[in-house]
Order: C-alpha cells, then sequence, then structure tokens
C-alpha cells in the first residue's frame, strides 16, 4: 500500500470523524436550544436511532463495496450527505430534522469502508499499530468535534454545526475525487485471494467473528452508556455551565489514547497482543467506577483510566478481529462487528436516557461497570478459554503455517 494512499486514507477519516462527532457530547444542550426540548428520554431515543440508522446502513454498503469501487461510491454518498446536512440547518420542526438527519447519516455511514480497506492493503504484521493509529485519529476527532461543537454551542446559534458538517463532506468528496483521477486501481475492494481454511480449534471463521460480535455488542454498550449525559453530570458535579470546558473534560480519553500510542511505538509488538484485552477491561471498569464518586479530583482520575483501558481494549479487540478474518472478508466482517458496535451504542443511548430520566447521573457509570465485568467475562468463556484449550496462539499464524505447508 502506497504511503501517499495509506495517508490520504487516514485522513479522509479524520474528516469524517470530526465531522461527526461534533454535536455527540452536546445531544440535550442541541435539542434544548433548537427546538426546546428537555426531555432526557426523547434525547437519548434519537441517539438511539442515529445508532440504529448507521448499523443498518453500513452492511448494506460493504456489500455494494463488493461491486463497486471505494473512491466512486464514497464521492456520491458524501456528497448526497453534505447536502442533507445542509437542509437540517434549514429545518423548521423537530419531525422534520429527524428525518432529514436520519437520512443524511444514511449516506455518512459509508465512510466506514475506509477502514477495513486500509487493512486490507496494510502488511499484517502492521496491522496492531495502524489499528492503534485510527483508534487515535477516532479519538482526536473526537476532541476536535467536542471542541468545535462545544463553541459553536456556546458562541454561535446551534443549527450551524450542520454547516460545518457539510464543508466536511464537501472536503471528502473532493479529496476522493482527486484520488480517483490519480489512483483508481489501488483502491478497488474485494480482490484479495481466497482464503477457506479453517482454524486450528476446528471452529470456522464465521463462528468465531459472531462470538466477537456478541462480545464488541456488550462492550460497547457498557463504554458508551455514559456518554450520552457525561457532560451534563460534570456540569452538575462541577457547577459550570460552560459546553466548552464541558467539552475539554469529556475529550480527555483521546488526550490519553495519543500517549498510549506513542508508548506502543517505543515498545516492540507482542506475538499475542490481541488476546490480552482482560487487563484492559479492568481499567475501564475501574475509571467508570471512578467517574461515579462526587468529587471533581477522583472523576478527572477516572478519566484517565477510562482512556487508558477503552484506547488499549478497543485497539486490541479490532486486531482480534483481522486476525480472525481473512484479507477479502475484511469488508464484510467488519461491517457484522460494526453492526455489534451499534447495536451495544443503540442499546446505550436509549438506555442512558432512561436510566437518567428515572434515577440520577451517576447510576449509568455503575450500570456500565458491570456491563464490563460481563464482557469480559463472555470473551474469557468465548474466545480466549478455548484459544487456549487448543493451543493455538494466533489465529493468522496458524493460517499462515497452513498455507505454507
Amino acid at each position: 500500500m502506497s504511503v501517499s494512499m495509506k495517508a490520504w486514507l487516514i485522513g479522509l477519516t479524520a474528516i469524517a470523524v470530526v465531522s461527526d462527532s461534533m454535536l455527540i457530547p452536546f445531544y440535550p444542550h442541541f435539542f434544548e436550544s433548537a427546538f426546546g426540548v428537555t426531555d432526557a428520554g426523547l434525547v437519548g431515543l434519537y441517539i438511539a436511532a442515529c445508532c440504529l440508522t448507521v448499523m443498518l446502513a453500513f452492511p448494506v454498503w460493504a456489500r455494494v463495496a463488493r461491486h463497486l469501487s471505494l473512491l466512486p461510491l464514497l464521492i456520491g454518498t458524501q456528497l448526497l450527505a453534505g447536502v442533507l446536512s445542509v437542509l437540517c440547518y434549514w429545518t423548521a420542526s423537530l419531525t422534520q430534522f429527524w428525518a432529514i438527519s436520519l437520512a443524511m447519516l444514511v449516506f455518512k455511514a459509508s465512510y466506514l469502508l475506509i477502514y477495513p480497506q486500509i487493512m486490507r492493503l496494510e502488511q499484517a504484521d502492521a496491522h496492531g499499530r495502524t489499528i492503534g493509529l485510527l483508534s487515535v485519529i477516532v479519538h482526536f476527532g473526537g476532541i476536535g468535534g467536542a471542541l468545535l461543537g462545544g463553541a459553536v454551542l456556546q458562541w454561535f446559534e446551534p443549527r450551524q454545526v450542520f454547516l460545518l458538517m457539510a464543508v466536511g463532506d464537501f472536503l471528502q468528496t473532493g479529496i476522493c475525487f482527486l484520488l480517483q483521477r490519480r489512483e483508481t486501481p489501488a483502491v478497488s475492494i474485494g480482490n484479495a485471494p481466497e482464503d477457506t481454511s479453517t482454524p486450528a480449534s476446528g471452529v470456522s471463521n464465521t463462528t468465531v467473528v459472531l462470538r466477537l460480535c456478541l462480545v464488541m455488542a456488550v462492550f460497547y454498550f457498557s463504554a458508551f452508556l455514559v456518554r450520552p449525559f457525561f457532560v451534563r453530570y460534570w456540569e452538575a458535579l462541577s457547577g459550570w455551565n460552560d459546553a466548552f470546558y464541558a467539552g475539554v473534560i469529556f475529550a480527555i480519553p483521546g488526550a490519553v489514547a495519543l500517549f498510549a500510542l506513542w508508548r506502543s511505538y517505543r515498545q516492540p509488538v507482542a506475538t499475542e497482543a490481541h488476546w490480552q484485552i482482560l487487563p484492559a477491561m479492568v481499567y475501564v471498569t475501574v475509571g467508570l467506577l471512578l467517574q461515579a464518586v462526587p468529587s471533581m479530583p477522583v472523576v478527572l482520575v477516572g478519566r484517565l483510566l477510562f482512556g487508558w483501558g477503552l484506547f488499549r481494549a478497543t485497539v486490541r479487540l479490532d486486531q482480534l478481529l483481522f486476525a480472525l478474518s481473512q484479507p477479502r472478508d475484511y469488508a464484510t466482517d467488519f461491517s457484522k462487528v460494526s453492526f455489534s458496535q451499534n447495536l451495544g451504542v443503540l442499546v446505550a443511548s436509549w438506555a442512558a436516557g432512561a436510566v437518567v430520566a428515572t434515577t440520577g447521573l451517576d447510576v449509568p457509570f455503575y450500570l456500565a461497570a458491570a456491563g464490563l465485568v460481563l464482557s469480559a467475562g463472555l470473551f474469557y468463556g468465548l474466545l480466549y478459554r478455548p484459544q487456549r484449550q487448543t493451543g493455538v496462539a494466533s489465529p493468522s499464524r496458524s493460517r499462515l503455517s497452513r498455507s505454507d505447508a
């Protein structure tokens, strides 16, 4: 994979993440400012609808990508997403906003194809660091999006966020158009050689990937349960009604992810790093429990531990996917995992609104910690223990050894 093409694809991912992250911490603020909606349950329902839309749309785009090259697909979908973003700015009613914004997300979901495309063209021994780099891009895209979103809500008209989103979509369209003119043959999808081997454990790759999907769904539910109302929680705890500053606190895990990526580049990559997920889940669980403590310094420490564990766990879970999958199936298997991730986020979004509306802002932290314990148990029982019992150190190494035999 050419360095320039990889850099452009990563750049496209960064633009998309920043564009899509601007409202994530501030949906309660946005609905109150733009439509006068203060019902936490309704806000949670909308976030859940967003997750459901992406969850259903991406597998469709993954199948379309088997017959259409990546760049022409992205040119059309991101252009339409930009047009719909502009229409979101002009919406006059809540019903219109729901319909147009969800249609926008249908087309935005196609940019997720960039991730498996990068991994398909990358060398297998570089997957871990590439996944780490992309994870940091996502984290820092979240930081940039949170800061931009907080600034717009603090100093401008809230709906102007969608004009910034449209700029990002049109910028992606232009970059894809230029890349298509330069290197169209390099970015086709679905041409990797077929590998029909079965893991040494005797369990089909599809079954193992589905087990991973279950772990992912519970993990993402737990990790994202605290996300929709964290800013509200922090404002209530600190007494500071400042959206920009709250966005900075919200983005702390992104800064921790950068440090974790820097540290990973200074250390040799362990051959079985993608199996070392349980310690990271412990960090996430402890970080969640600390954030439930009504003390600002303790919450900040919890934010740091949460960010450290979340980065390591998400990177290794994704790395495990690409170790278990086959290159030609990266896009479709990633769509299955993405479906599971978004299912977890969807249920978390709905549950967060329902829990906060009926209990308090601190309860989601306790529920999320319990969910993390469950996801760790599922990982150990469905993936880690069967792998140890068969003595297979690495699924990817096992495939290579069979192909060399």
